[in-house]
């Protein structure tokens, strides 16, 4: 079949139209022949490159790293009670995806829902993709402190994750859901004026590059901030390192400070009031679908009982994962009522108890006690959640004051309560824990806060970690997108004004609409 289309294509070539002559046209049979040639190259194509990329182990890998070895006596180091456990969080952490679509779509307006749903799959879509290939090398093999230089294609990975028993790749598709989470936070902020195309250039950035890369300081097995405090590491003085159980930093809070970069180089929503300028017009457009994304966060609660409970990356840890599973509980439920009656006292419609902002109370409550789940006592789960409903709120009026867009509340959320609960460890760690996980630093001795008789340090480290992670993210973040904006039409960043008007992104951009009403 080659060697006669390719026959085939020499004549053609050699009969090239003159003045006097006609242009040949192909006929159907032809045009098939010629498409299945060219498909079948594409075919050959691809398997050459993946035949390549498998052949590079020695490029991407020093000498003890370069190869994969697997002996029959390997299997016993596998522990099956560990695995089942930590895919099964993996998979609720993964369906918090659902949560997340949800949410945003609920919150968006009706115009903007296949957009919003497009991103999220195609988010997740090109994580999966960047973190099998560089993302998980970057975060959890070893480096120099600042990034990992291994496993890349999990080539030359060890057949289980540290001394967890846990098969590398079961570990990889736990750490893809956390992945995965940041990149849906980071287009929260950036909803009704962010082009496909845009989203697809700085979601790679995001999940290929600032989110392992960063997170290697806190998570890698010698990441900097985790190894802070400690001989031969930066502020040895300190005596502690950067802990982060779960995410409220290295997940949340760069998700959040991602979102909030991009809705400063995007720029308010055209039409947009901020309550500033005009008392009465002013405010966040209304969601146009809060029963949705009251379901979607209820969603993502659910979801959180993997996020938390299974960073222990162990079963048999069944103290620490009850006491994980009741202070996410309790932080929630704090968070969501002073969430519901700030609003009632001092908000802009007094006597009157505000769904979004309860909604958004119980996620902040969820994001805050992420971090310190592990080392706090019920009764300090309680006090971070009241806090961190707080929070949310007045950071969501200081979004407005600076009138900055955000309309699901991506920042207060994830980035202001992530900062939150970072620093709510070195006050109310009661020392009685230790957590035995591998990840980061060593942490299985006890710590305990400054309101519990442990000093300052603790509250230190947390700062210095949490500050670094912030203001890197951001700086990162905000020249990311503000390339990807400079770019010319379709792959900037904003979409064109007449996007906004009208039908809005999902006719523009996708040529559907979400709802079609019928007279």
């Amino acid at each position: 079949m080659f060697s006669s289309t390719i026959s085939y294509l020499k004549q053609i070539r050699k009969a090239r139209p003159t003045e006097n002559s006609v242009v040949y046209h192909l006929t159907r049979k032809e045009k098939m022949r010629l498409a299945l040639t060219v498909f079948s190259g594409k075919i050959f194509g691809v398997i050459a490159v993946v035949i390549f990329i498998k052949s590079l182990p020695g490029i991407f890998a020093t000498t003890a790293f370069a190869t994969e070895t697997f002996t029959p006596h390997e299997i016993t180091t596998f522990n099956s009670i560990n695995t089942v456990w930590t895919l099964v969080a993996a998979f609720l952490v993964f369906g918090m995806q659902a949560g997340f679509v949800m949410l945003e779509a609920g919150f968006a307006r009706s115009k903007e829902t296949v957009n919003v749903l497009l991103e999220c799959i195609f988010d997740t879509a090109i994580c999966g993709i960047l973190f099998w290939a560089i993302g998980y090398a970057f975060m959890f093999s070893h480096g120099n402190g600042f990034i990992g230089t291994h496993w890349f294609f999990l080539s030359g990975a060890p057949a289980t994750y540290e001394t967890t028993g846990i098969p590398i790749l079961a570990h990889w598709i736990f750490q893809f859901a956390f992945a995965d989470t940041t990149s849906t936070i980071t287009s929260g902020a950036m909803i009704g004026r962010t082009s496909f195309r845009g989203d697809i250039l700085y979601s790679i950035g995001v999940t290929g590059f600032i989110y392992p890369i960063i997170g290697h300081w806190a998570w890698g097995p010698d990441g900097w901030l985790a190894l802070m405090g400690s001989e031969g590491h930066f502020f040895p003085s300190l005596g502690q390192g950067f802990r982060d159980f779960a995410g409220s930093t290295v997940v949340h809070t760069i998700g959040g400070v991602i979102s909030l970069a991009g809705a400063l180089v995007l720029g308010p929503r055209i039409g947009r009031i901020f309550t500033r300028d005009d008392k009465e017009k002013g405010g966040l457009p209304p969601a146009h679908n809060l029963p949705l994304a009251t379901v979607g966060a209820f969603i993502l609660w659910f979801g959180w009982y993997g996020f938390n409970p299974g960073s222990t990356l162990s079963a048999i840890d069944a103290d620490g994962i009850g006491r994980i599973a009741a202070n996410t509980t309790l932080a929630a439920c704090a968070a969501s009522l002073t969430a519901m009656i700030l609003p009632l006292w001092f908000g802009p419609n007094k006597g009157k108890f505000d769904l979004a902002f309860t909604v958004n109370g119980l996620l902040a409550g969820l994001v805050a006690i992420t971090c310190p789940c592990y080392w706090v006592s019920p009764f300090g789960a309680i006090l971070i959640g009241l806090i961190a409903g707080v929070v949310v709120y007045y950071g969501t009026l200081l979004l407005e004051f600076l009138r900055i867009d955000d309309p699901v509340g991506a920042v207060p959320v994830h980035g202001i309560a992530g900062i939150w609960g970072t620093l709510s460890l070195g006050l109310f760690a009661c020392g009685q824990f230790g957590a035995t996980g591998p990840t980061g630093a060593d942490n299985s001795s006890p710590v305990k806060g400054l309101f519990y008789g442990g000093g300052l340090n603790v509250l230190k480290a947390q700062f210095i970690g949490s500050a670094v992670i912030t203001l890197s993210t951001f700086l990162i973040a905000l020249i990311l997108m503000w390339v990807v904006n400079k770019l010319p039409y379709p792959w900037k960043l904003r979409v064109e004004p007449e996007a906004e008007y009208g039908d809005g992104l999902d006719k523009f951009e996708h040529g559907v609409s979400a709802y079609h009403f019928q007279e």
